[in-house]
């Protein structure tokens, strides 16, 4: 009763802990606002639905997943009319990825980079800058407001307005090349955000407003088609497509660890289930110590002994009685008593009638016992001789033995 109360006693401590980790203050939680732009992240300002829209799209090819930087991804690759996609928070790149990049859309490949903040080595090499929006305004609720942008459809005059509700879309493109750039959208102020660059026989695409590509923003209303019409002007028709993995980790693991000291809450639980080989660990534990007490909290008792099952005695009660008569000298009567006890354990055994002795019968004994036929029917030829004849001699008395013990040890065996 003791045990049992002890293990109720955990089970009870368990999940009080799991309600308390969860529950927090008691007050419902927002969703995180952590910028992500992972294609599996379907929290408001992950990129789950724009991989979706992605994919369907471009439904005859398979998008094909980069985990590398441009210089180590883009180096192997010698497409002439592909389509590489990055969304990110932060845009970082080498001298080398720049070099990559600018080699790979001159040979005829579109590069799609939306970022909030873009490395000076690849502006530069564009010859264009970017006015950035200040990053604290985000932890300003007062300046939240229904904001939108707008993307060019055809005509220069042609555009389409899109809206939500959060910070208002600021960053836009200050300086770029007029002879090689041509402006695709704009934000509420009529500042351009979204260019393209001519490169060779290729095309740079530069967006700085990737909350435009999260799916808060493609979820309200007709939104979605935003990023229809920006991915729009890629190729109808490309070799390949490529989404880059790789860039949105560097700046969302820093800014959730950002909003985390920021927020003033902590729970033990959110920062364990955060890395996956930690919350992995976690649970394993979990379920083997409800395991644990699900087998422990059995009644116990004390180990059942195997209890042998009964031997046949007919042989060694037939060889008892059989000295008993060998020390007497009445070898007839020893030969008789021999053959009954053997003919009881044929019936027995295997449930033959040994009344009637004949071909069909030391064909069948011969069969069930898999004793050869040749020595079936030479022991039952002794028994026959035994039977009939008033005396028997100590040879015959011992012949009739060795026949006996030698078809017991061939059915043994057989059975064995």
């Amino acid at each position: 009763m003791k045990r049992k109360s002890t293990y109720l006693f955990c089970v009870v401590a368990i999940a009080a802990w799991l309600t308390a980790c969860n529950a927090g203050d008691g007050t419902k939680k927002i969703p995180s606002l952590t910028e992500t732009y992972s294609k599996n992240d379907k929290k408001p300002f992950g990129a789950f639905i724009a991989y979706r829209q992605l994919e369907e799209m471009f439904y005859r090819n398979t998008v094909r997943i980069e985990n590398r930087n441009f210089a180590g991804s883009w180096k192997n690759l010698d497409d002439t009319a592909a389509a590489y996609i990055s969304i990110a928070r932060s845009l970082f790149t080498t001298t080398e990825d720049v070099n990559s990049i600018i080699a790979y859309t001159e040979r005829g490949n579109d590069a799609f980079f939306s970022a909030q903040e873009f490395d000076e080595n690849l502006l530069h090499e564009l010859g264009c800058s970017i006015l950035k929006e200040l990053s604290f305004e985000k932890y300003n609720i007062q300046l939240y407001q229904s904001t939108g942008l707008q993307v060019k459809t055809g005509a220069p005059t042609d555009s389409s307005r899109f809206r939500y509700f959060y910070l208002p879309f600021k960053a836009r493109f200050w300086e770029y090349d007029s002879s090689t750039t041509r402006v695709l959208g704009t934000n509420e102020y009529g500042y351009p955000n979204f260019i393209v660059v001519f490169k060779g026989k290729g095309r740079i695409f530069l967006h700085c407003d990737p909350r435009a590509f999260s799916n808060y923003f493609l979820l309200q209303k007709n939104n979605y088609q935003y990023f229809e019409k920006a991915l729009g002007y890629l190729r109808n028709y490309p070799e390949h497509v490529y989404w880059n993995n790789y860039y949105y980790k560097l700046h969302s693991q820093q800014q959730a660890m950002n909003e985390s000291d920021d927020s003033g809450e902590f729970s033990s639980l959110d920062e364990i289930l955060k890395h996956p080989p930690l919350a992995a660990a976690f649970w394993l534990l979990l379920v083997m110590l409800l395991l644990y007490i699900f087998f422990g909290i059995k009644r116990r008792q004390r180990i059942i002994e195997v209890v042998k099952p009964n031997e046949n005695t007919t042989v060694t009660f037939t060889e008892t009685i059989g000295r008993l008569y060998l020390q007497k000298k009445d070898n007839k009567n020893i030969a008789d008593k021999m053959v009954t006890y053997f003919n009881e354990y044929i019936r027995n055994s295997y449930f033959l009638n040994t009344n009637i002795i004949n071909d069909d019968f030391i064909t069948t004994l011969s069969r069930k016992s898999g004793v050869p036929r040749e020595k079936t029917e030479s022991l039952y030829r002794a028994i026959g001789h035994a039977h009939h004849y008033a005396v028997i001699d100590d040879f015959q008395l011992l012949s009739l033995n060795e026949q006996v013990q030698d078809f017991f040890k061939r059915a043994q065996k057989q059975q064995s």
